[in-house]
Formats: C-alpha cells, structure tokens, sequence
C-alpha cells in the first residue's frame, strides 16, 4: 500500500468513518465539518484546558516581511521591510511576546526569503523570545541545509531556535530552484522523512529520489539540547495532520478564514493519530492574520486597505473575486481576522484557544501588508501589553468546559 493511500485509510479510521465530511474548500482556503458528533474522547481532549495553567499558553506573531509604508505613504524597500521585521522583534521581545515567526516567501509582496538568516540577526539583538519559521518550504529545500542553519540560529540564540516546516501555499520556489511541481508530494514526504532522521543528531544513512543518498553521515553544528524542537504548519488537510503526528511534530494550524471551530476534528485527529503512532501529541499551535488599534474602527480603517490590495492580487492569480467590503467585515466579526482594539482580539483569541484546546496562538501581524511601519510597531506593542494579559485573564475567567460538546 503506498504512503498516500495509506494515510488515507488512517484519516479515514480515525475520522470515525468521516474523512469526506472533514474536506477543505480549496476556493476559500476554509474547512467544511459538516461532520457526525465527535469521537467519545473529543470533549475529554478539547476541555483539557480546564486544568492547564494559562500562564503555560504561548502567543507569538508571524510575519512574511510584508513591505509596509514609511511615514510619507511611501512603500519601503525590500532592505528597509527586512530591517522593519528585525525591529518589530525586538519590541517584541521586549513587551513579553513568546515567539517571532518569519515566512518564507518569493514575492515581490514579501521581503523575507531566508528566514532563518533574519532570525539570526534578531538572536543577536534579543534575549528571551524565540525565533522560528513560519514557514520553511522544506520540499524546495535540501533538509541537511536547513538543519544546518537552524541549528546555526539555535547557537547564536542560546537555544530559542524552532522550525515550523511546510509545503508552501505558494510555490514559486519549485522553479526558482529546479523543481518540478509534479514532484510536489514526494518531495516533501521525502524530505520530512530525512529531516526527521536528522533531529536525533546521529549519523544518518538514508536513500530516497530527490537528493544524493547519505551514508552513515553525520551532520554539523549539533545543537546544546540535543534536539530542535519542530513543528508542521497545516492549512487543512487530514492526511498532513496524520503525517504530523506520525513523526512527533507539533501541529501548527494556518486557519486564514472562516471560523476557528471548523479545525477542531484536525485537533481531536491529531491526538488520537498520535496514540496510535505511539508518538507524543504536543501542544496544538494556530496562527491567523490580525492587527491592534485603540478601537475596532480604527483596527478596521486602517488594515482593511492593504489587506484587501494583496488578497485580490494573490486571488486574481487563483482565480478568487475580489474581496468585497462585506465579506471582510464578516471575517473579522465572525471568522480568523483578529482585528480590532484589545478587548475585541483577546476575546476572539480566547474563543479560539478555548474551542481548539491550543497551547499557541500566533498572530500575522503583518498581514495588513502596505499599513505604516510605526502603525505596525503600536500593534505589537499592544498585542504584548495589553492582549495577551487580558487573553489570560478571560481563560483563567471562563475555561472550555464545554469545548468539545458545542461541536
């Protein structure tokens, strides 16, 4: 049986006869669940943040290095977006924010294409935060650089380097280093099976079809803890939350649309593959685009504009309308745009920590694309500040006992 058809039998086992019912709408980048009542365990699994302590919860904030404007309205340059994002960490590092994560992108849009390169940069400058992708494009990569180079960050860092890998939703680094698209599953299955072997920081004999085989090689820098700690983003799909768990990684979910609750049966999914593996279920983590202001308004004004310019580019090129002032609005009333003044994130925040169980929730600061640079720093600021001890608060308030019945 091969891997793919094989993960498919899983998903559909551990689905409870399901996987249909847990699809993605590739159109809209949402989940549907029109699924059947959950597992048994689910409302067991999804109310464990009853007796978590939320002081353990974990807030971070992405970035792609999205090109914001200068105080003149002027669009900086690449050099000056790659300086922005280094000093948003800082700042962010310095208001109690647990994580920065930098995207991979080759876009004219995005001025980060090298995260862990930046990353290594921001080690120097900061003390506590830690720094990870988000994501590494591991099939357009070769998994012994990119150990190589994480565990080169780990060791300028202090051991606060972590990578998330993924597949990329964009794929213009297939071409731009050599590879076929229609190589786009074995790649990757071949390459987080190698990446895997790597972490233990052993010699690694290994043969596959995409890169040169490695023979009782060992690989270099070693990290000082023995082992980086590494995570799979996930858009939606069953067979790439089995694959997750299989290998021990944790889950991080790109919900960028529609409503937290849709993903809650990947959640459930993830823990009981991960039983089955016999591997450990970590924390589950989710990231989502969102922007802090003083009021919900001025969140509103002031990040609909850039949003909306590079949502309807990237929809023009897969064949999406262009996003009506409506649809935002919905989005950000109902849906995955965390976007308004403290109080309105930090509730939306807390609903979606509450109803997907999640030990992280890290937010794309930047998604805003074109906004100010200094609106971008208040926004992080505030997050620190201001969000994330009032997120506590509501958790600490009013727990998920019932999570996984409402489902």
């Amino acid at each position: 049986m091969s891997t793919r058809s094989a993960e498919t039998v899983w998903a559909r086992d551990l689905a409870g006869g399901e996987l249909a019912q847990v699809a993605p709408d590739v159109t809209s980048r949402r989940v549907v669940t029109n699924h059947a009542p959950p597992h048994p365990d689910t409302t067991k699994a999804l109310s464990d943040v009853n007796t978590r302590d939320v002081s353990q919860i974990e807030f971070g904030i992405d970035s792609f290095g999205d090109r914001p404007r200068n105080d003149q309205g002027v669009i900086v340059s690449h050099a000056q977006a790659i300086r922005a994002a280094v000093a948003e960490a800082v700042l962010a590092d310095q208001v109690g924010i647990d994580v920065v994560a930098l995207g991979e992108h080759h876009r004219p849009e995005y001025a980060i294409s090298s995260p862990e390169t930046v990353l290594a940069g921001i080690a120097t400058a900061t003390e506590r935060i830690r720094l990870a992708s988000g994501v590494t494009v591991l099939s357009s990569d070769d998994p012994v650089r990119v150990f190589q180079r994480f565990a080169t960050v780990d060791a300028l860092s202090n051991g606060r380097a972590e990578v998330i890998l993924g597949r990329g939703s964009f794929t213009e680094s297939f071409p731009l280093f050599g590879y076929d698209l229609k190589d786009y599953e074995v790649l990757f299955e071949e390459k987080i099976d190698l990446f895997h072997r790597l972490l233990d920081e052993k010699p690694v004999t290994w043969e596959g079809t995409t890169r040169a085989a490695l023979q009782n090689t060992d690989v270099y820098p070693k990290t000082d803890s023995g082992r980086l700690n590494t995570w799979v983003g996930v858009g939606g799909t069953p067979q790439s939350v089995l694959r997750t768990a299989q290998y021990g990684f944790g889950l991080m979910l790109a919900i960028i649309g529609g409503a937290p609750d849709r993903f809650a049966p990947y959640v459930d999914l993830y823990r009981r593959a991960s039983d089955e593996f016999g591997t450990t279920a970590q924390p589950v983590g989710t990231h989502s685009p969102g922007f802090v202001a003083s009021t919900d308004e001025e969140a509103k004004e002031l990040f609909h504009p850039g949003y909306k310019e590079i949502r309807d580019r990237i929809g023009a090129q897969r064949g999406w309308p262009p996003l009506r002032r409506e649809e935002f609005d919905a989005e950000v009333d109902r849906g995955s745009l965390y976007v308004g003044s403290v109080e309105t994130v930090a509730t939306k925040i807390a609903h979606a920590i509450r109803v997907l169980d999640a030990g992280r929730f890290d937010m794309i600061y930047s998604a805003a694309g074109t906004v100010s640079a200094s609106a971008r720093l208040r926004s992080v600021e505030l997050y620190g500040t201001q969000v994330i001890p009032r997120v506590r608060e509501l958790l600490a308030d009013q727990p998920a006992a019932t999570a996984g019945a409402t489902r």
